[in-house]
């Protein structure tokens, strides 16, 4: 049971993610007469999940440039990981290293049996053992909690409603003796936007639960908390280009956004960094006093 229910959040997110794309499907039939077009988009983006999901590893490597390294190579990276999975009681994942400067990392892979954990070289060259092992251990509880399959989810979802919206939007509420072209215009602007803020908050659930659970596994919460902080200042230094689709498309998987900071609030795509540290510290405060 994580402290934070974040599991349960996350739940109520695909409620409401789901209750929205009833509401545009439902005024999209009524207005169209056929509920045709529900479901085709509904095919087009399972179709979309499935790919995503299953080629999760492949598309997220290659769009870091990544290249995968032997325990020669990265001795330490290795050795962090295989004991945290041997801890957990989980396969060792393949290791990757992207050639660049950006500190950051990710795991992704649609099991713990497909799993890949990347580290940049600028994280390598940033963090001490201690603080790496907190962002690997983190990073293996994407794995573990399944979050590849919730975030893809979640997108293809958030995809799906953002079409209807645009076709909603094209046919401003079709027949209009049986629909309100007013409330199908706001509903097609409107449903794609708060489509998106639910995507991203169950985003940043998977990344709370990732802090707490990895924290939990590593035993120790100051670990990440130390390494998050040198991310904050480390992305903003040597953030990645925020014109390349394929990265913007992987950011969310990556422990700190790879960007210079420009979005904030409700359309960021991670959890504000200090909210993380401070749950962090007030964990380690919890283990103290028990």
């Amino acid at each position: 049971m994580h402290r934070h229910f974040n599991g349960l959040k996350t739940a109520a997110l695909f409620g409401v993610l789901f209750a929205v794309l009833l509401g545009i499907g439902a005024l999209l039939a009524s207005g169209t007469g056929s509920s045709a077009f529900i479901w085709i988009f509904l095919v087009i983006g399972l179709a979309t999940t499935a790919y995503s999901y299953w080629n999760s590893d492949t598309l997220a490597i290659r769009a870091m440039r990544a290249v995968p390294v032997t325990e020669a190579q990265a001795p330490e990276m290795y050795r962090i990981v295989r004991e945290l999975s041997l801890q957990a009681g989980q396969p060792m994942p393949r290791l990757y290293i992207s050639p660049t400067m950006a500190p950051n990392a990710f795991a992704t892979g649609r099991n713990p049996q497909h799993a890949a954990v990347c580290c940049t070289q600028g994280i390598l060259a940033l963090l001490n053992e201690r603080e790496l092992r907190g962002v690997l251990g983190h990073e293996l509880m994407h794995v573990y909690n399944r979050d590849i399959l919730t975030s893809s989810v979640a997108a293809a979802i958030a995809g799906v409603i953002t079409s209807l919206g645009q076709f909603l939007l094209f046919f401003g509420g079709g027949d209009r003796r049986n629909a309100n072209p007013l409330a199908a215009i706001a509903m097609a602007i409107l449903a794609p936007f708060a489509a998106s803020l639910i995507q991203m908050a169950i985003g940043r659930t998977r990344e709370y639960d990732a802090d707490e659970d990895g924290a939990r596994l590593t035993n120790d919460p100051l670990a990440l908390a130390s390494a998050l902080r040198k991310l904050e200042s480390g992305t903003q230094r040597a953030p990645l280009p925020s014109n390349d689709q394929k990265l913007a498309n992987t950011a969310h998987l990556m422990i700190a956004n790879p960007f210079r900071a420009g979005v904030r609030g409700l359309l960021a795509t991670h959890p504000p960094m200090n909210e993380r540290i401070q749950r962090l510290e007030r964990m380690a405060g919890r283990s103290l006093g028990a």
